[in-house]
């Protein structure tokens, strides 16, 4: 039996649509409350919760037909071809950008993620069906520019002078 005979008897059995999404809700939900202890200390009480919220996310479905295991289905591919992208581009700034100069690249790889995480969610939402206008890609152009001038912002805010200014020094150099 090779290797994709065995995926499709996982897909044909409901690992893709059931087990897998349900695993991933309930190990996100018991890592949480274990690391917050925001319901105390008590293991088994993590357990239970976590094991009933990943229930109910699976068995959740709303008018449309949409479920978390289409959802997860439909982005974990495109969010792997989002996360090679990003890998690509690190490598080629790693290649080729100076030690010194790589603090000021990562800022704006952590924008190219952000604008590819953007990306790939509305496309999701989109293949689904799941917004009720026309096409998630028609927002695509305006997010991006969203993402941009927040960008922008945020680089004008932080840039500037690292030297602060100390009105008393001025104040005592101007004495007659």
């Amino acid at each position: 039996m090779d290797i994709g005979s065995v995926l499709t008897q996982w897909q044909t059995g409901g690992v893709f649509e059931f087990l897998l999404p349900f695993l991933l809700v309930f190990a996100v939900v018991f890592g949480i409350l274990t690391t917050t202890h925001i319901l105390g200390k008590n293991r088994a009480i993590h357990v239970i919760i976590a094991f009933v919220i990943g229930l109910m996310a699976i068995g959740y479905s709303n008018t449309m037909g949409f479920s978390l295991g289409q959802f997860m289905q439909t982005l974990f591919p495109r969010l792997g071809v989002g996360i090679s992208i990003i890998v690509a581009i690190l490598i080629l700034v790693g290649l080729f950008i100076p030690d010194d100069n790589i603090k000021y690249w990562m800022w704006g790889l952590s924008a190219i993620g952000f604008v590819i995480a953007i990306i790939i969610v509305a496309q999701t939402f989109d293949a689904l069906s799941f917004f009720s206008f026309s096409s998630a890609s028609d927002f695509v152009g305006w997010i991006v520019g969203g993402v941009l001038l927040i960008g922008l912002i945020i680089a004008v805010a932080t840039s500037g002078s690292s030297t602060s200014i100390n009105p008393k020094a001025h104040v005592a150099n101007w004495a007659p």
